[in-house]
């Protein structure tokens, strides 16, 4: 019974962190604004769009992006212009490089 009890928190625990995020049409729908920067070295955040929910990190820079809003841990806008984000990304070609640039932002996707 205690390994059941266990097992139920950690399955809690982890899809609580995921991020398994979704676009939304409306910016009063998001809980955050992104926008996606032109290099690197501009973004508070790099992104690697994982093929499965499955291998969604834990606040790491991984992402799914689901099908459904009601899937998602976090709902984003993409906005036009910098000026008018939460958080600057940057989407990068392979996983080893997703992560934090500025961690003074790492709350926004909590």
């Amino acid at each position: 019974m205690k390994s059941f009890f266990l097992l139920v928190i950690i399955t809690l625990s982890m899809s609580v962190y995921s991020q398994k995020v979704f676009s939304v049409k409306y910016e009063s729908q998001a809980d955050i604004k992104v926008f996606v920067v032109d290099y690197e070295s501009q973004a508070d955040l790099l992104v690697y769009k994982v093929s499965y929910e499955s291998q969604a990190g834990k606040n790491d820079g991984k992402w799914f992006f689901v099908k459904y809003e009601s899937q998602a841990d976090k709902k984003i806008y993409f906005v036009d212009y910098e000026s008018q984000a939460d958080l600057k990304i940057y989407f990068v070609k392979y996983e080893s490089q997703a992560g934090w640039r500025n961690k003074s932002k790492q709350y926004l996707m909590y």
